[in-house]
C-alpha cells in the first residue's frame, strides 16, 4: 500500500547529474517549480516534461523507479479529474443525475492532474541524485547568508535533510504496523471513506512511538560521535561549481524564459 514511494530516497549511480553542485541542483530545481506554476498551456508543459526527461535520462535513473513513484498520488490524480469535470462550467460533455460534465472542465482537470505529474516525476530526482550529506552542505551553503541574521542555516539545513531521509523509513513502519494489525484481524480495506480514515487511526500511536524511538537514537548516536556542527566544522567534500554547473545552470534559465514567453503570449 505504501510501496512506490520514492521522497527521501538516494539512488547511487555514476551519472552528469549526480556529479552536479548540490547547490546547483536545488537552484534549478526551485526555478523548474516556478516555470511549471507560470505555465498556462499544455505546449508550455511539453517544454518543460521534455526538459525533466533529458535529466531523467542523463541521471541514469531507471524510468520504472519514477513511474513507480507516481503510484501513490493516482488517487489524487484521479479525484482532481473527476472534481474539475463535474464542478467546472462550460459546454456540457455529459449528464450524471443532477451533475453536469464539461468539456472545459476536462481540460482543466487534465491540465492541473498533467501539472502534478510533471512536478512529482521531475523533482524527485534532486533526492534521487542528492546524497543526504550533500543535499545538507548545498542547504547550508544556500542558507549561510541569512546567518548573519541570526538563522541557524546549518540546523535548518539538517533538520529539513532528516525530515527528506526519514519520510521513507516512516512510511515503512507504518506498513508493517499496517501488517501486524491486519494480522491480527484488522481491517482496513472494506467501508466507506470516512470508515477507511477511522480505521488508521490505531496506527498513529505506535507510529509516534517509533518516530519518536528513532529521534532519540539518532540524537543519541549523533552525540556519541561528538557532532557539534555549525561554526567550525570541517567538510570531507567541499562544493565547488564546474562547467557542467554553468551549462545546466544557463540551460534551465533558457528554458524557464521560454515558459515566461509563452505565457506572454509570444509562443504557441
Amino acid at each position: 500500500m505504501l510501496r512506490g514511494v520514492i521522497i527521501g530516497q538516494y539512488y547511487a549511480a555514476e551519472s552528469p547529474i549526480h556529479r552536479l553542485d548540490p547547490r546547483t541542483k536545488i537552484g534549478v530545481t526551485f526555478v523548474f517549480i516556478v516555470a511549471l506554476f507560470v505555465a498556462h498551456a499544455f505546449a508550455a508543459f511539453a517544454v518543460l516534461a521534455g526538459f525533466g526527461w533529458l535529466a531523467l535520462y542523463l541521471s541514469r535513473v531507471p524510468p520504472r523507479m519514477i513511474l513507480r513513484g507516481l503510484r501513490p498520488i493516482l488517487f489524487i490524480l484521479a479525484f482532481t479529474l473527476v472534481l474539475h469535470v463535474f464542478m467546472a462550467d462550460g459546454r456540457t460533455w455529459f449528464q450524471l443525475g443532477p451533475f453536469t460534465a464539461t468539456w472545459e472542465g476536462l481540460h482543466q482537470g487534465a491540465f492541473v492532474a498533467t501539472r502534478l505529474v510533471i512536478l512529482i516525476g521531475t523533482t524527485s530526482l534532486l533526492t534521487l541524485t542528492t546524497s543526504p550529506i550533500a543535499l545538507t552542505d548545498g542547504l547550508e551553503r544556500l542558507l549561510k547568508p541569512l546567518s548573519r541574521l541570526g538563522v541557524p542555516a546549518h540546523e535548518l539545513a539538517m533538520m529539513m535533510t532528516i525530515a527528506l531521509r526519514f519520510i521513507p523509513t516512516l512510511l515503512e513502519e507504518a506498513e508493517k504496523v499496517m501488517k501486524a494489525q491486519m494480522a491480527r484481524g484488522a481491517d482496513f480495506e472494506t467501508g466507506n471513506m470516512l470508515q477507511r480514515a477511522r480505521s488508521l487511526v490505531p496506527l498513529l500511536v505506535p507510529l509516534f512511538v517509533g518516530a519518536f524511538r528513532r529521534a532519540d537514537e539518532l540524537a543519541m548516536a549523533m552525540e556519541a560521535r561528538c557532532y557539534r556542527g555549525g561554526e567550525h566544522r570541517t567538510r570531507m567534500r567541499q562544493l565547488r561549481a564546474g562547467p557542467a554547473d554553468y551549462v545546466t545552470v544557463a540551460a534551465t534559465g533558457l528554458v524557464a524564459a521560454v515558459v515566461v514567453l509563452m505565457r506572454w503570449g509570444f509562443g504557441p
